[in-house]
C-alpha cells in the first residue's frame, strides 16, 4: 500500500488539510480540502461568548471546544477513509501548533480583546490535535511560526529543497495554493517522512 501523510493548518472555524503520498523525497499530491471546525452559522467562540453572561459564556466556549474536536475527528476519519478506499495507508498526521498561552479563565480572556484572538487560535489548533488523537492516528506537531524551517530540519532538506517540493505539490494541486495549503503541505511531508513523534 502507498503511504499517505496528512498535514493540518487551523484557521478560525476551519482547517486546511493537505494529503501527500509516496515519500518526502518525491511526494505525490493526493488531496487538498477544508475541515469545518464549527457548525454552520457559528463563528469565533470567544467573540460570540463576549455577548453572554459569565456562566453562559464559559459553557458556550466549552461546548465549542468539544464540537471543534469532534468535527476535526470526523473530518479526519473521512479523509483517511478516502485514502483507504483508493488503496492508500495513512502514515500519520502532522498539525501546526501554537506556542500555548497562560491558563486564563474564560472571563480573563474576554476581558482583553487580543486574548480572544489568541485563545481562538489555540482552540482550533488544539481541536486538530485532539481530533487526531481521538482517531488513534499517529500525531506529529510542528510550531506554526517556524513551520517551513522546522519541516526542512526534520526532513533533512535545505529550505530550497523543501520549497521546490511544496511548489511541485502546488502545481499538481492547482489553485487555491496559498500560505495555509503550503504550510499544511510542509506538515504533511513531515508526517510522511518524519522520525520524531509528538
Amino acid at each position: 500500500m502507498t503511504r499517505v501523510g496528512i498535514g493540518l493548518k487551523a484557521r478560525t472555524g476551519r482547517a486546511a488539510l493537505v494529503a501527500v503520498a509516496g515519500d518526502a523525497l518525491e511526494p505525490v499530491f493526493i488531496e487538498r480540502s477544508q475541515l469545518e471546525l464549527l457548525p454552520k452559522g457559528e463563528w469565533a467562540p470567544y467573540h460570540a461568548a463576549k455577548e453572554l453572561d459569565p456562566a453562559d459564556a464559559d459553557a458556550g466556549v466549552r461546548r465549542s471546544i468539544a464540537i471543534a474536536s469532534a468535527l476535526a475527528a470526523t473530518g479526519l476519519r473521512a479523509a483517511v477513509q478516502r485514502c483507504t478506499d483508493a488503496g492508500r495507508e495513512l502514515r500519520g498526521c502532522a498539525v501546526l501548533v501554537g506556542s500555548g498561552m497562560p491558563a486564563w479563565s474564560t472571563a480573563e480572556i474576554l476581558a482583553v480583546h487580543v486574548r480572544m484572538h489568541k485563545a481562538e487560535g489555540e482552540l482550533f489548533r488544539n481541536a486538530l490535535v485532539e481530533g487526531t488523537r481521538a482517531c488513534g492516528f499517529e500525531l506529529t506537531t510542528l510550531p506554526e511560526k517556524t513551520a517551513f524551517d522546522d519541516a526542512a530540519r526534520r526532513l533533512g532538506f535545505t529550505s530550497t529543497g523543501l520549497d521546490a517540493r511544496i511548489a511541485a505539490l502546488g502545481k499538481a494541486a492547482g489553485p487555491p495554493w496559498g500560505q495555509d495549503q503550503k504550510e499544511a503541505a510542509a506538515a504533511a511531508l513531515v508526517a510522511l517522512g518524519h522520525v520524531e513523534t509528538a
